[in-house]
């Protein structure tokens, strides 16, 4: 095995759809921040190949999770969507990616808006003490096509049990008691998302991080730009972090 790959082995494949999956994945030690990602990978015929995937598990877990869609075309999402417990798969030795909060300045309200399984590197971040020591309010924002697509409700609700974690969810194809209709930029302008959340989105009291596909990761910065909020980079401070999911 080349000594880039770390071997682990599968010991729960979860379908939560007919398309979304996690794998849980012992015998791996691995070093990351919450939010990061890292390679995983299968052998497929003669070639390994290789996707990044973010981790849902914190870094105190030593099972590592990762939260999948089925590509159909795809050469190694409908391999793992497979994997059966005992099975192996090769994770890289080097996590990397900056949606961690040694990134994020100090606000009064931190905003983790995600699309699909772009939600997996906020439950990570969200199970680590970092967010509640940080940040008076906490808001998870998590938009899907279908309500049965709002996946890893428990961890969720116990989160808003036992840190006050407020949710908001997003269902853009039909009708779901309890989730805001349409898409997070749209209700980022018209003022909805902060109604639901029950708190100011503003320069001076946020920091948002986004997570998701590329279109809600424009049209959600462009709407956030709309109340002066602007990317954050090191030598620029700002108030938005974003990583494609893509």
């Amino acid at each position: 095995m080349s000594d880039k790959w770390l071997e682990g082995r599968v010991v729960e494949n979860r379908h939560w759809t007919e398309s979304l999956f996690s794998l849980r994945v012992e015998g791996v030690a691995l070093s990351f921040q919450a939010g990061q990602f890292v390679r995983i990978a299968l052998d497929v015929g003669s070639e390994r190949v290789a996707r990044a995937f973010s981790l849902v598990n914190p870094p105190h877990d030593p099972v590592l999770e990762f939260y999948g869609i089925v590509v159909p075309e795809g050469l190694l999402s409908p391999p793992l969507e497979k994997l059966s417990p005992g099975e192996r798969l090769f994770v890289a030795r080097n996590p990397a990616g900056f949606l961690v909060l040694s990134e994020v300045r100090d606000a009064e309200t931190l905003w983790l808006m995600a699309t699909g399984t772009g939600l997996a590197p906020f439950l990570s971040i969200l199970r680590t003490e970092t967010p509640w020591q940080r940040f008076r309010n906490v808001v998870l924002v998590h938009a899907a096509r279908f309500s049965r697509e709002l996946t890893y409700r428990e961890t969720i609700d116990e989160l808003r049990q036992r840190r006050g974690l407020k949710y908001v969810s997003f269902v853009s194809r039909e009708a779901a008691a309890g989730s805001l209709a349409g898409r997070i930029p749209a209700a980022v302008a018209d003022g909805r998302l902060e109604a639901a959340a029950g708190l100011e989105l503003a320069s001076d009291s946020s920091q948002v991080m986004l997570c998701g596909n590329p279109d809600m990761l424009k049209d959600t910065t462009a709407a956030l730009a709309q109340r002066g909020m602007r990317k954050h980079r090191r030598r620029a401070p700002g108030h938005i972090t974003v990583e494609s999911f893509w």
